[in-house]
């Protein structure tokens, strides 16, 4: 892997990690072709409502949001991304229907993007793209039925907890407008939680 850059070094480090059928250097090669680095600056958007989203990024540095404007013009943090991960509105991606959402960068990002057409032609050859995919879509589907139960059933302060339990990284990239969106409770709230939570 010597020979390849380090934004897709870790790229292939991350897919190797994430299935049992380690990467040969041909496939390697298709993926670097395949993805290609891209800079965002903080506030640059990634995708806008009403657009087709038709990439997706793989984040090397830096932290993004998605999130919906409701018609008060008030932001709802859907999700919340750094290094390692995935942003993308996955509907909008897989469908090519206009999004809902709007993504962009909280931090200087950069990333690794693939179009809809280039992953459907990775993953008819190679083995452990399928299988990271998989687990990836296996974790969504956990990771959002989690989250609607905790939304539906849990108090404020159990919510905050479980956040800071399974995101501690985020309490530190982002700020607390953020989380408490993403949280659906008020920044107030959240400061109130934090204190006492700190006592």
């Amino acid at each position: 892997m010597n020979s390849i850059a380090p934004m897709h070094e870790k790229l292939i480090a991350y897919i190797n990690n994430h299935t049992a059928l380690p990467l040969n250097s041909k496939e390697e090669k298709m993926i670097v072709s395949a993805f290609e680095p891209k800079k965002l600056r903080k506030k640059q958007y990634f995708l806008q409502e009403g657009e087709v989203c038709r990439n997706a990024g793989f984040i090397i540095e830096g932290a993004m949001r998605q999130y919906i404007v409701n018609d008060k013009g008030v932001e709802h943090i859907v999700h919340l991304y750094i290094e390692d991960y995935w942003a993308t509105d996955r509907e909008s991606f897989m469908m090519l229907t206009p999004s809902r959402y709007n993504i962009d960068a909280w931090e200087d990002t950069q990333l690794v993007t693939i179009s809809r057409a280039d992953i459907l032609k990775l993953t008819r050859k190679i083995p452990a793209l399928v299988e990271m995919i998989r687990l990836m879509d296996e974790r969504h589907a956990i990771a959002n039925n989690r989250r609607i139960s905790s939304t539906i059933s849990n108090t404020a302060e159990k919510r905050y907890e479980e956040f800071a339990e399974n995101h501690p990284q985020f309490n530190q990239r982002f700020p607390q407008h953020l989380i408490a969106s993403y949280l659906g409770i008020t920044k107030e709230t959240l400061s109130r939680i934090r204190k006492h939570a700190m006592k």
